[in-house]
């Protein structure tokens, strides 16, 4: 291990910054080391804030566009100390927590790269901006704190994809879609049973539940666009029960059987509710899927009109990340491959990532924001004690990202 650190400053630097733990909202230990570090090259940085770190390296020709370079600070686990070694052609911890790959990975390219051009004023190029966000694991609430008004970059690499190559140009969004049902009256499972005004909601919510749609939604050449999933179905004398599980239950996730053995079933249902998440990349079919359960509902409501009624909520958690339509990025990205022999995979992904921030806001000029994922190095594992990273496919992630930023700079 340290023969290679020896070696190649990357890998130190990487070494040495996941070497600091930094779980999500206690990231400033790792933010002061990498203020440091710039400062020690002449380089312009600092805290907003929030506590993000931005830093910026100043244009050598005016004429060409600036670049944003983005990633993350924190990482899924703890305070606890971070003992990493070599195992072969994997970077690796002891096992007793996960490494912090990601997405130190991202921050020591970002950091290496801004020091070559610092170290050579002959090459020109429109400048690099860098901001290092808080809290992407958990909430995002650094990228939300962001002041996107300051940054003068209209493209944007987000290094935090998990694979050498990857080039991601349009990611799912994330929206919670929730279905009530309400019967107008209930009664007795005994006596009430032959009274047809009284509808059960448990029944009614699952003959909804068979008509919304399930699973791909819609899907074109780059992957899934659109999907939705039903997360959980809900109703019936299930009150008592869950006031009355104990915890040790939920522990031993026996929580669903003891609900089911203490429900109550001697009533005819009034309530009851699914609740699905909708993925989508795209605004205009997202919207049609909505549209299409909203005519569903409006069916059901006709069907059982003054025995019952359903009502249709959405609640957004994250905005879809577009395909833009500029192809610098995409064309950049081409020659980069070439020149740095790293074959891409140019497509979407149905998750949720900081792209999707920032393809919703502006910068300073009021230019939409046109990021992509983009991966430099093969990564195992993430956010478990299994994690690893090949260090030679970093090595061969960051001459794709030099290429990358030579390309953009033509």
């Amino acid at each position: 291990m340290e023969k290679i650190r020896k070696e190649n400053k990357l890998i130190d630097l990487f070494c040495e910054l996941i070497s600091i733990p930094s779980p999500s909202l206690k990231e400033d230990k790792v933010a002061d080391k990498i203020i440091s570090i710039f400062k020690n090259h002449n380089i312009k940085a600092c805290k907003d804030n929030y506590g993000n770190v931005t830093a910026k390296i100043e244009a050598t020709d005016k004429t060409k566009k600036p670049l944003l370079l983005s990633a993350h600070m924190d990482v899924v686990g703890d305070n606890s100390p971070v003992n990493f070694r070599l195992n072969g052609d994997f970077i690796e911890t002891d096992k007793t927590r996960t490494l912090g790959a990601d997405d130190k990975v991202g921050v020591a390219a970002a950091i290496m790269l801004a020091i070559e051009l610092e170290n050579n004023k002959e090459f020109k190029h429109g400048g690099l901006e860098i901001i290092f966000t808080k809290d992407e694991e958990q909430n995002m609430t650094g990228i939300h704190n962001v002041n996107m008004n300051e940054i003068e970059a209209e493209h944007i690499l987000v290094l935090d994809a998990d694979k050498l190559g990857q080039v991601l140009i349009a990611g799912a969004s994330y929206t919670k879609l929730i279905v009530n049902v309400k019967a107008l009256k209930g009664g007795h499972s005994g006596i009430d049973i032959d009274d047809k005004t009284r509808l059960n909601a448990g029944k009614l919510i699952a003959e909804l539940v068979n008509e919304i749609p399930q699973g791909v939604y819609k899907k074109d050449e780059m992957g899934v666009v659109t999907s939705i999933n039903l997360g959980v179905i809900i109703g019936g004398g299930i009150e008592a029960a869950i006031d009355n599980i104990k915890s040790a239950d939920i522990l031993s996730n026996k929580y669903t059987d003891y609900i089911l053995d203490n429900a109550v079933t001697n009533i005819i249902n009034t309530k009851a509710g699914a609740a699905y998440s909708i993925r989508s990349s795209s605004k205009e079919f997202e919207q049609n899927l909505i549209n299409e359960i909203k005519e569903i509902t409006e069916r059901f409501n006709n069907k059982y009109e003054s025995l019952a009624a359903a009502n249709v909520t959405t609640i957004e958690h994250l905005p879809p990340f577009e395909k833009s339509d500029d192809k610098t990025i995409i064309n950049a990205a081409i020659q980069a491959g070439e020149a740095a022999d790293v074959k891409l995979d140019i497509s979407s992904f149905h998750a949720g990532a900081e792209t999707h921030i920032y393809a919703n806001n502006k910068n300073k000029y009021g230019k939409s924001f046109k990021p992509v994922l983009a991966g430099l190095a093969d990564v195992y594992n993430m956010h478990s004690t299994d994690e690893m990273i090949n260090y030679k496919s970093y090595l061969k992630g960051y001459e794709f990202l030099k290429e990358f930023f030579k390309a953009f700079n033509k």
